[in-house]
């Protein structure tokens, strides 16, 4: 049985509507400017293997965690690897250096600092499920005898046997954490801070560009 004439026009009419509509359907999920929903080819890779532990949401370091003892001063934000490599290289981190780093997070920068240099670490963060995700860190990176991290407030803890310091806090707590630095720490101390520098309160002396990123050196003066 043949279609009728007007059985052909409607579909004539109708099929650029359903393949528009097909179309349509093929390409939800991409972004609406119509490019591809995959990163670009330039995008930052994350390439950390100096943190392993797998710490979520429900993980028992986090479900039963106490409260920070009052909030942090800053979101956590991980430090990029080569961002961790390039601080330790502007630090000149060597033997016999003693690394602090103040808001320690996962722990990734004294991990990387024991395993790279064999230096002993301590990394301070008053999050306490932070604290407990670098100790499982630094036990999987095989790390323990080198590293120590602490809960507590990096305003408050004694920070005088560091001769290397790293950072990735704000502007603003760089400049509060200032006048410290410059009362506790030795002379020749080596300071490096991530995306943040310390205002016009304090030059840094080296500035380097690194993963989109920049880092700042500070050496503490002479008294």
């Amino acid at each position: 049985m043949k279609p009728s004439k007007k059985t052909l026009l409607a579909l004539a009419i109708c099929a650029p509507i359903l393949l528009a509509c097909a179309d349509q359907a093929v390409n939800a999920y991409e972004p609406v400017d119509g490019s591809a929903a995959a990163a670009p080819a330039d995008a930052p890779v994350d390439t950390t293997h100096t943190v392993t532990a797998d710490i979520g949401a429900d993980a028992a370091a986090v479900s039963d965690a106490p409260r920070p003892s009052r909030e942090p001063d800053v979101i956590y934000v991980p430090t990029p690897e080569p961002v961790v490599d390039a601080m330790l290289n502007l630090a000149g981190v060597r033997e016999g250096d003693v690394l602090y780093d103040l808001g320690s997070g996962d722990g990734r920068i004294p991990i990387a600092a024991a395993q790279r240099f064999g230096v002993r670490g301590v990394g301070v963060d008053i999050n306490p499920v932070r604290v407990r995700e670098a100790n499982a860190n630094a036990e999987t990176a095989g790390v323990t005898d080198l590293v120590t991290f602490k809960e507590a407030d990096l305003f408050e803890e004694d920070i005088s046997e560091a001769t290397v310091v790293t950072l990735y806090l704000l502007q603003s707590l760089n400049v509060k954490l200032r006048p410290k630095l410059l009362a506790e720490l030795k002379p020749g101390t080596r300071i490096v801070s991530h995306a943040f520098d310390m205002a016009d309160q304090w030059a840094p002396e080296q500035t380097q560009e690194v993963d989109g990123t920049r880092i700042y050196l500070w050496t503490v003066p002479e008294r």
